[in-house]
């Protein structure tokens, strides 16, 4: 079974302009997260990665990297749907595909390899979740009181079928006190931005019109649940710093900070 794992790169962004190209102490955006997903696949077989994008630039700053990139339509509006262009491009088509944000270049390395493990048992979509700590929950909170549109958590069954996805926090905790006083977890799983798919179900999601509630979170996943798509989410352990995506100037100098305080991923 083979798998194609694309970092869709979009020249576009109305927060952050040319976002790929950013640079992070001394690194871009883009090379962070091709560095990142090319040390989690390199032991699994027939696994391969390809950078999909609207901009030349883009493209050819992928391959000084040292990966494949592919041109893909400006129109396309998601980055699963840049995926699937990525895909049909392919001589032989993948059974599986990964979308891979090119935002989160700090996600665990894990989570990657355990998506594909997922399809592979036969989930038909999979992504992973990080259970949040008392601490992590107050940070997360933090922050998003300057990117409220930075972070995105997750409500999932006790056998990990994803029920929802939300910008907002949730689930709502009512009685947190006595929660915090008795469980070292809170009940709030962040959503990390990475998503893997049979060939099968990316088709039927791209065939498929948005949602209304798709529209009002900017969550695209939701509309896999709305189509009746179940999604796998497995559970992955928190990166050395957890960064829930680059978004805005401020997640910039955020990571720049924890980059300086405890160490470059890309140098370890």
């Amino acid at each position: 079974m083979s798998t194609l794992v694309v970092i869709p790169a979009r020249a576009g962004s109305s927060r952050l302009p040319r976002k790929p190209l950013r640079v992070i102490a001394g690194h871009t955006l883009l090379h962070r997260t091709i560095a990142m997903a090319r040390a989690a696949i390199q032991r699994i077989p027939r696994a391969e990665l390809v950078v999909a994008t609207d901009d030349e630039e883009i493209a050819d700053h992928a391959r000084t990297a040292g990966c494949e990139a592919v041109m893909t339509e400006a129109a396309i509006a998601s980055g699963s749907g840049r995926a699937l262009a990525a895909a049909l491009q392919r001589p032989e088509l993948p059974d599986f595909v990964v979308n891979l944000q090119g935002d989160s270049p700090f996600q665990p390395q894990e989570a990657l390899r355990l998506v594909i493990d997922a399809l592979r048992s036969g989930a038909e979509v999979a992504t992973p979740v990080i259970a949040l700590d008392w601490s992590a929950l107050d940070a997360l909170r933090d922050h998003k009181t300057r990117s409220p549109f930075s972070g995105t958590t997750c409500v999932r069954s006790d056998h990990g079928r994803a029920l929802w996805f939300s910008k907002n926090i949730i689930p709502a905790i009512r009685g947190e006190e006595a929660l915090r006083a008795h469980q070292p977890l809170s009940p709030v799983w962040r959503h990390v931005g990475l998503y893997g798919y049979t060939l099968d179900a990316l088709r039927r999601f791209e065939a498929a019109s948005s949602t209304a509630l798709e529209d009002l979170e900017g969550l695209e996943q939701l509309r896999l649940l709305e189509l009746g798509i179940c999604i796998t989410t497995v559970s992955v352990e928190p990166p050395r710093f957890d960064s829930s995506g680059i978004d805005t100037e401020a997640d910039i100098q955020r990571v720049e900070a924890w980059i300086a305080e405890y160490g470059d991923p890309m140098q370890c």
